[in-house]
């Protein structure tokens, strides 16, 4: 384990798993769980897919896991890893690979920022970020993941012309996202309308709630520009 780490502030567990729950947290996720990384850890993530990929894709906190199910029948070439720390939400992803036959995803079931340090460099094609914890409060602000050092790292991670995709309803974390990502030299916005999604974009329940409840989310789409550019 590692013994100073970021700190996480979220919920890691809801309601009691239902029996089908428990058992693929038991049987499946030790087969598709990557350990965290001890300190100066190397991991090469094309390594853990049983074939290897053309590129890997990230999603930081995957909620119910239905965009990254989506994502990955709909790429069987891209390895897909998927951090999440709500042990309900590993449970949904389960579900879908295990009714799917999913064979290309991978759980990192712990604050996906522990497992950074030990990826190399421009080792990730795409990463998405949808509907994180808005953390709203102004005093909570350092803890929303678009910013500081968390999009520092994803620089470092993300190869030249990678795509980073985030998607918001809160208000606020809408205009604080478009700030943060309009400081960064290394990252050129190829949004073209915030209130639509590309095709290969599925809905969330979370889009889907948020609609219900007369929220309009955004979808922004970030490049990672040519190292040498910068």
């Amino acid at each position: 384990m590692i013994p100073e780490g970021p700190r996480f502030f979220g919920r890691r567990r809801g309601k009691a798993l239902r029996v089908t729950g428990r058992t693929l947290v038991e049987t499946l996720l030790p087969r598709l769980a990557i350990d965290e990384p001890g300190p100066g850890t190397v991991l090469d993530p094309a390594s853990l897919f049983s074939t290897p990929p053309a590129e890997v894709w990230l999603e930081v906190g995957f909620g119910g896991g239905e965009h990254l199910a989506w994502q990955a029948l709909h790429n069987p070439e891209v390895g897909l890893i998927g951090g999440e720390v709500f042990l309900n939400g590993i449970a949904s992803l389960l579900g879908h690979v295990d009714r799917d036959g999913i064979g290309n995803i991978r759980v990192f079931p712990e604050d996906v920022r522990r497992l950074f340090p030990a990826l190399p460099d421009a080792s990730l094609a795409r990463v998405f970020v949808l509907f994180p914890d808005p953390w709203p409060k102004k005093r909570h602000a350092e803890r929303r993941f678009i910013g500081g050092g968390n999009l520092d790292q994803l620089s470092r991670l993300m190869r030249d012309g990678g795509e980073l995709r985030i998607a918001t309803d809160d208000e606020t974390y809408k205009q604080w996202a478009v700030d943060r990502m309009a400081e960064r030299p290394d990252f050129e916005n190829i949004t073209a309308d915030p209130a639509r999604k590309v095709e290969d974009w599925p809905a969330t329940r979370y889009e889907t709630k948020a609609r219900e409840q007369g929220r309009s989310p955004v979808f922004l789409r970030y490049r990672r520009r040519p190292r040498a550019w910068q």
